[in-house]
């Protein structure tokens, strides 16, 4: 099906011929096959010319799709609130913070605006980021926090403080599982006689089949994705968490609950592509210009970190853990009869907490150590639907 989408720039093409000529030549080399883990990978990371490494931008009207922080400062502002609230509770938890994949700097801009007009700036705010393109975006962006502000390029292996993690499990490469007649193969990318890149599926040993529940009882014809790649950071997100004196996590982003994600009429997967705001699945669409994702499976997010020693505190919906943080009352501060700033403001909490908007299609995952967790924040917990 050919898809009506906006025609990229000359320069644009050019450089996503040259990411199809990268992983073409890996094809070969492998064999004919790679698999989608590895082309998504690719197609998000490869150096210069991936859609995470290259120079365009991602987020915001120019970009491709648009967060929450982009939508309204209140959304920074309130988990800027909440950190302050539990570090301050904490005696064991340090005054700093981590953000993981900080896109255009928004965010943190944002948290460090609020901390600091509540004279509680954190010691230090560091962020990991591997994007070139992104570090430099948010060196300009935070550079009225320039002092406090480090970056990193993979997590520490102890900490103490509380992270944050917008939308960063979705972006991380998942391999595709298919149900066939004889089993279980794995759905990988080869090339046909023309070059265009296509799915080919095949039967392999490794399959991580036990994150899916009841994965013999699914028809022939499934398909969906494994997270390895996500498990694994978690995993490493957990023993950090564990292994220091208190620290937090919160991982908000759109996904389900293994027993939602693994549903029998949900046989074509949660694959998303994002290119110039329109949503679609052809991820060989222009490789390196448009985003690649899938829904984040909650239930093994969190027991990666539980089997490091971490704790789930709490797994919501966006809407009930933004209003159980406060987020009505920071809009407050605003007075509506001043309608030229309430209004925006409005609008954007709306659009956040909305269940027809993200406040029900994204969840919120926060799991810790060591940690005074304020009971406000476990009004309509979900944690037992993990």
């Amino acid at each position: 099906m050919q898809l009506q989408l906006p025609e990229p720039g000359a320069d644009a093409q050019s450089a996503s011929h040259s990411l199809q000529h990268l992983i073409a030549g890996e094809i070969a080399a492998s064999g004919g096959w790679i698999s989608f883990e590895r082309y998504m990978e690719l197609a998000l990371y490869a150096p210069q010319v991936g859609y995470y490494s290259g120079g365009s931008a991602k987020l915001g009207k120019e970009g491709d799709f648009t967060t929450a922080p982009e939508i309204s400062p209140l959304y920074g502002a309130t988990l800027a609130h909440l950190a302050a609230e539990v570090i301050a509770a904490s005696p064991q938890v340090a005054n700093v913070l981590l953000e993981f994949g900080a896109g255009t700097g928004k965010l943190a801009c944002d948290i460090l605006t609020e901390l600091q007009s509540r004279g509680a700036l954190p010691e230090k705010y560091f962020i990991v980021e591997i994007s070139a393109q992104l570090r430099a975006r948010q060196q300009e962006t935070l550079a009225a926090f320039a002092p406090r502000v480090e970056w990193l390029d993979a997590l520490p292996q102890t900490f103490s403080g509380v992270v944050v993690g917008n939308e960063v499990l979705d972006a991380m490469p998942v391999r595709l599982a298919i149900k066939a007649e004889e089993g279980w193969q794995e759905r990988g990318v080869t090339v046909d006689a023309t070059g265009r890149l296509q799915f080919a599926d095949r039967t392999v040993n490794d399959l991580p089949l036990a994150q899916i529940p009841e994965a013999d009882d699914l028809p022939a014809g499934y398909l969906t994705e494994l997270s390895p790649v996500a498990i694994g950071f978690m995993h490493t997100l957990g023993r950090m968490l564990a292994s220091g004196p208190g620290a937090l996590a919160i991982l908000p982003d759109y996904g389900f609950p293994a027993a939602e994600y693994y549903l029998p009429d949900r046989d074509q997967g949660t694959l998303m592509c994002h290119y110039r705001h329109h949503a679609h699945t052809d991820p060989f669409y222009w490789p390196g210009l448009q985003d690649i994702t899938a829904h984040v499976d909650f239930t093994a997010m969190a027991v990666a970190a539980v089997e490091e020693g971490a704790e789930v505190l709490a797994y919501t919906s966006q809407g009930a853990f933004l209003l159980n943080a406060g987020i009505g009352e920071l809009l407050l501060r605003t007075s509506p009869e001043d309608s030229l700033r309430y209004l925006p403001l409005a609008n954007g909490m709306q659009k956040l907490i909305s269940p027809a908007e993200m406040g029900e299609l994204f969840k919120v995952l926060a799991i810790g150590k060591n940690v005074e967790w304020p009971a406000r924040m476990l009004r309509h917990d979900r944690t037992h639907r993990l």
